[in-house]
Parts: structure tokens; sequence; C-alpha cells
């Protein structure tokens, strides 16, 4: 059993053919994860028993003839922003270190019903905020490709799971690219779905109208397998969509003869670096395939940064004030009065980062400022909408690059907050959109390190997406 190179198709015909059971998919994927661990910290904890009990009732509905559903005994990891009953959920943080959640996010519960085995949590930047996965409070994240470079955050354990074979498929979190940065880092496919496809209810908030959770995958057939069985509405979500979830998998055959494919300009004007030519590559490989490539344009690009921050902060510093130490937090023991016990279990508790930003959006929200920074914000988020909603008038999807660069080193940009938020200015623009993106690998560097290209599509059609990235990947399109 190669345990490394499992897809979600391998795992059932394994199962089928009685090659291995559930039970010994599932404990030969823990031992194989605690040793893989070590390397690179993926993960903050592993659910044995919680993994074992579900590979048992696969094993029992197999033995009875039923239908174990589409993840049958697929082992998954998931981010440690997604809360799990009875497991351990930190988010990155010291002040959640010892949180135990009393109930599963809706995501965990359909997966599971589908058959899946949670095998444990990965290692995330605290509370989801960061672009490298070094702001944990628990080590950073090492990349599998070259364990002294970031695998990309916020998402990076998720990512870094999967790249590394210690889970089949597994859920990650993106508020402004961190399920697509991650993916691009680790060379595995990663899945932003529509803002309002996936419940967020058990989601973690850091900034509620941008946060989606969203499928890493080997490969995109398996990514659109785990988003069928997540997706969907969820009457405990009031921000999950009523919109129909159709089966991706029908519309992979591999032809996208005809498709229009927009490459916008302000996205590749400046990307001369080795991903630059990576992505060029990927453009012939798509155009060999039949799409009409145009240029577009998305003029208010260059603002999407200042934008993002604004919104982001605003929201985290609104939804993070739930931590003072009073209900299910760490606490500060060296206080003499309530008002020194918030200030000081908020100030050990919170690292750096949470901090800055927690600091940046309670500044954007103050009196005298709301409408200065947060209301023209949203104005300009409606524009950056609108860029996309006349461009797909145009096109059928977008292409483009998910970095300027690929994994950068441990260590080379964590003092630097400007140079690391710059990072994402290719991915912030599709979460204010709230479209559905994704980055699928589409080769390697000369140093051997993976470079992503993302797809992007209107609001809903993640179908069209997943065809686009699904031929693109029949063609070959990872060896560039």
């Amino acid at each position: 059993m190669d345990i490394a190179s499992l897809t979600i198709d391998q795992v059932q015909e394994g199962l089928r053919g009685r090659q291995f059971s559930a039970v010994e998919l599932a404990t030969a994927a823990l031992e194989f994860a605690r040793a893989e661990n070590l390397k690179t910290n993926a993960y903050l904890g592993f659910s044995e028993e919680r993994a074992l009990d579900a590979a048992r009732r696969v094993d029992e509905k197999l033995a009875r003839g039923e239908d174990a559903g589409p993840l049958a005994g697929v082992p998954v990891a998931v981010k440690d922003v997604i809360v799990t009953k009875g497991v351990q959920t930190t988010c990155g943080s010291k002040l959640l270190a010892n949180y135990i959640p009393p109930y599963d996010a809706t995501a965990v519960e359909r997966l599971e019903a589908a058959g899946g085995v949670i095998i444990g949590k990965t290692n995330c930047d605290e509370f989801a905020m960061g672009s490298s996965n070094e702001n944990s409070a628990f080590g950073p994240v090492r990349n599998p490709h070259a364990l002294d470079r970031v695998p990309g955050g916020s998402s990076g354990g998720s990512a870094a799971a999967v790249a590394q074979g210690t889970a089949v498929v597994a859920l990650g979190s993106d508020t402004g690219g961190s399920i697509r940065q991650p993916a691009s880092f680790c060379g595995v496919v990663g899945v932003t779905p529509t803002y309002g496809r996936v419940s967020r209810y058990g989601l973690t908030a850091f900034a509620s109208s941008l946060d989606h959770i969203g499928p890493f995958g080997h490969n995109v057939r398996d990514a659109a397998r785990l988003l069928n069985v997540i997706a969907g509405r969820d009457p405990l979500d009031s921000t999950s969509a009523e919109a129909p979830v159709p089966d991706y998998l029908a519309h992979m055959d591999g032809n996208v003869k005809g498709l229009k494919l927009g490459l916008p300009r302000e996205y590749l004007k400046d990307l001369t670096s080795e991903s630059g030519d990576l992505i060029g590559k990927a453009i012939e490989t798509l155009k060999k395939l039949g799409c009409q490539v145009r240029d577009i344009s998305l003029p208010t690009t260059d603002y999407a940064i200042a934008c993002y921050y604004v919104i982001a902060t605003a929201e985290a510093s609104s939804n993070l004030a739930r931590y003072d130490g009073v209900r299910y937090t760490f606490r500060s023991g060296s206080s003499e009065s309530l008002n020194d016990m918030y200030r000081n279990t908020r100030g050990e508790g919170f690292g750096a980062e949470c901090k800055r930003r927690i600091m940046l959006g309670t500044y954007v929200l103050s009196a005298g400022y709301y409408d200065a920074y947060y209301l023209k914000a949203q104005k300009v988020r409606g524009l950056i909408a609108r860029d996309f909603s006349n461009a797909f008038a145009e096109v059928d999807a977008i292409a483009a690059p998910v970095s300027p660069f690929p994994a950068f080193k441990i260590g080379e940009k964590i003092d630097d907050p400007m140079t690391m938020y710059l990072s994402d200015i290719y991915t912030i623009t599709g979460s204010l959109a709230g479209i559905p993106c994704m980055s699928v690998p589409c080769g390697k560097t000369a140093e051997g390190l993976p470079v992503g290209m993302q797809i992007l599509a209107k609001h809903f059609d993640e179908a069209r997406m997943f065809r686009l990235a699904d031929a693109f990947e029949r063609a070959g399109g990872a060896q560039n």
C-alpha cells in the first residue's frame, strides 16, 4: 500500500478489491503521518480514536453490501480553524491551546457522513492570519518539497499534508488566498469555492464576509469530489446559498475547445520571474487544447491590497473580541483586576500578526474613520466585483498566476509585513469578488519548487472551472 500516492479512486478500488480494509488503511495512514510530521510539523494533533471508529463504520457497511459513501475510507486532514467535536481545535493560537469543541462544523459532518476518515488537525497561521504558516503558536510548517521553505499560508498544514501524502484530501480555509497560495507552493490542487457554496458553520471566523472552506487534493478529480460532498445549503449558516450543486465530475470530459479564456493584463505585466515563464507555458498548453485566449482588463486591481486589508482587519477586530479569557480561552494568571485580566490575556495569548491586524481593524472602525476607510473599502470592493462581472461577459474563465514567486525561505519575509501582504496580490481580488478560484500545478522552477496557475470563474460556475483545470491536468500541464 503506497499511502503517499493514493487517490480517492485508488482507495475505493482497494476497498472493493479487498486489498486492504478501511481500518488497515487508517492505521497505516496514522502511522505514516506521525513519522512524516517530524519533518514538516503539518499536523497539530491526530484523532486516532475518531479515525478508527469512522473506518470501522465503513468496513461494516461494505461487509453488508451497502454504499459506504463517495469518500469511503479516505484519510482526510482538517485545518485546525474548523471545529471538530471532542477533538482539540486550537486555531494555531495559544489562546485556544486546550479548547475542545462540543460540536462539529457542517463540512466535517458531511465528509464523515460520506465515509471520510479524519486522521488529524493541521497546523495553520494563528486564526488563519498569514501568508507563510510562520505565525502559528506551535511552530512553522515546512514545505515537503524543500524543508527550508514555507508551505504558504494560512492553510499550509493542509497543503503540506496532501503534498507529502499523509492525507489523500484535506480541508482548508481561504480569506484572501489561503488555499490557493499554499496549493501553489506545495504543488497540489486547492479550491476556493464561490462565497456561500460551502457552509461556514463551525469555521472559526477571521473575516466573515471573506471566509471560505475549500478542498485540497492530489488532482482535480479528488478536489472536485470533496467539494461535491461538503457543498450545499445549510440552515445553520445564513450566508450559505440555495444554489444547486452539480455533479462536478460529470462535467470533466477533457473537452475545452472553444472556451474563451481571459488573461488579465494587470496580473501579467510585471510577472517576469520563473513563475511567469511557467504560467506562459501553461497558457500555451490551453491554446493547444482549443481555448480562445484574449487579453482583458481588471482596472481596480491596484486597489485590492489596501481594500482587502481594511475590510479583513476590521472584521477580524470584531470577531476576535470574543477571546477575552472569560469563557473558553487561555487566561493570564498575572492580573489584579478585570481590566488587567483582559489586557494581559490578549497580550500574552495573541501573536504579533494577530495583534497587528486587530489594532489596524480597530482603528479603521473607530469614530471618525469608519467612513474614510471601511465604507470606502466596501465601495472599492464593489468596483472589483464589477470588473469581474464585465470580464465574464466576454470570457468563460480567467487564467492568472497565484503568486509572484514560488515558496520562499522560512524567515525571509516574516519581519517585513508589507512585503508579505503583497504576496497575496493575485488572490485577493477573487476573494473580494466572492467568485470561485483554484490553483492547479503548472510545473516546477529550476530549483524544483512547484508553481500553480490560478483559474477563476463566475459565481457558482465551479463546474466550468473544474473542466478547464482537469483538461489542463490531463494534457500534462503540471510537467511544464
